[in-house]
């Protein structure tokens, strides 16, 4: 078995298929308007990794997805970190931060963390689990 995708609704979908796309570099595959009741149903791809990034349904719109349930984050592994956030830096601000810095270490390796529009947290690090 292995993962096929994971699928995250936002109600901020301009936003979020810029910061999927643009900062993350994403590739929008297949865009699909009006699915199954829903504004919006869209597949992004990054080496193999897929999101399938959906609008809510129009009688069930939400403001924000809460944090404490479902997807906590997802954890993207880059080889030169600090690049990668200067890069990031150059087109996005909303960084989750821990003891007020955006970059820091954990497990012999660093990290940061960023809030997609939609309220995913979104990890990257430098270091593998193993």
């Amino acid at each position: 078995m292995k993962v096929h995708h994971v699928c995250i609704e936002t109600s901020k979908y301009d936003e979020s298929i810029f910061f999927y796309t643009k900062v993350l570099n994403f590739s929008l595959k297949k865009e699909t308007p009006n699915f199954h009741g829903r504004d919006y149903n869209s597949w992004l791809e990054l080496d193999g990794f897929y999101i399938e990034l959906q609008t809510p349904k129009n009688k069930e719109r939400k403001e924000s997805i809460p944090n404490d349930k479902g997807l906590v984050h997802i954890c993207f592994f880059v080889e030169d970190i600090f690049k990668e956030l200067e890069r990031i830096k150059l087109i996005y601000n909303n960084f989750k931060l821990k003891n007020n810095e955006i970059l820091y270490n954990v497990e012999g390796g660093n990290l940061f963390k960023l809030i997609a529009p939609e309220g995913t947290i979104i990890e990257i690090r430098d270091n593998p689990l193993f």
